[in-house]
């Protein structure tokens, strides 16, 4: 909209038959919102990047569209914080993740947009385990883990947390300007401690419920490991809370999350065929 620039980020990796399924999510009711679309490849050994690239260019020339490929391996929360700094120095509103494994649909945000849920809160968080989602395909026994984190992190942060991190989230970027989670892990569980974070800082963070499907998508969590792992966060916020958030927490510290961008195309205008247009334009 032309008093909002929102860009939609979405992080990829080992992902080249998917991400072009999930740029075809782009209809004209998601287009219409949308400022720009940067696709993040982390170093994929594939093709992913060169396949988002092309079906962009191909399928979507109304979009403003721009490919990036990271300078080094920085992991899913990596690739958020190169997105956060790009689209921050970039003078755009919002921020929407998205990611590239076509799990998560960016057609359930829009009534959300319509409704104007974002210009009300900092954070609006995509749930897999509200009243109103959908999950296809998901397990029951990753489901009830995820209910319990969840349930967990809610006694800790004293709010309700519905979802830890989803493949869709929104995020006002006023507040986000200091970059103040740079230090956050780099890998999966950045998104647990930026929640957390979030209610930590005061800002206003709201769920809604979404539509999520397990099909072709290769999975690169371990999930015993995962499980320790967040647990072990979670303590550390309990006990320590703003310090422990204050504390590195990544494996492998990057003074910036570079990248390049590989291509970019500004959108152009689609060809109308009204006649009635047609013949004005004759005149």
């Amino acid at each position: 909209m032309a008093d909002q620039r929102i860009l939609v980020f979405i992080p990829a990796y080992r992902c080249a038959s998917q991400v072009t399924r999930v740029l075809d999510q782009f209809d004209d009711s998601v287009r219409r919102w949308v400022d720009t679309v940067i696709v993040v490849d982390n170093r994929s050994p594939d093709n992913t990047l060169d396949a988002a690239i092309g079906h962009a260019r191909a399928r979507l020339p109304s979009l403003r569209f721009i490919g990036w490929r990271n300078d080094d391996n920085y992991g899913l929360g990596g690739s958020h914080k190169a997105a956060f700094r790009y689209a921050i120095e970039q003078g755009f509103d919002y921020l929407v993740v998205l990611h590239g494994d076509d799990q998560a649909d960016i057609r359930d945000l829009v009534p959300e947009l319509e409704r104007g849920s974002h210009r009300e809160v900092d954070c609006l968080m995509g749930a897999r385990f509200m009243p109103g989602s959908r999950l296809i395909g998901y397990s029951f026994v990753r489901t009830l883990g995820n209910r319990v984190y969840n349930l967990l992190f809610s006694a800790v942060a004293g709010r309700r947390i519905y979802d830890l991190g989803s493949g869709l989230n929104m995020y006002r970027l006023a507040a986000f300007q200091d970059f103040y989670y740079k230090t956050y892990p780099d890998d999966l569980t950045f998104n647990y401690v930026m929640l957390l974070g979030s209610y930590h800082a005061g800002q206003r963070v709201r769920f809604f419920p979404i539509s999520w499907r397990e099909e072709d998508q290769v999975s690169n969590v371990r999930l015993f490991r995962q499980a320790f792992k967040v647990l072990s966060l979670l303590g550390g916020f309990m006990v320590r809370r703003g310090a422990f958030l204050r504390e590195p927490l990544r494996a492998r510290p990057f003074e910036r999350y570079s990248g390049q961008i590989v291509y970019q195309q500004e959108a152009r205008q689609e060809a109308t065929h009204d006649p009635a247009q047609q013949d004005s334009a004759r005149q």
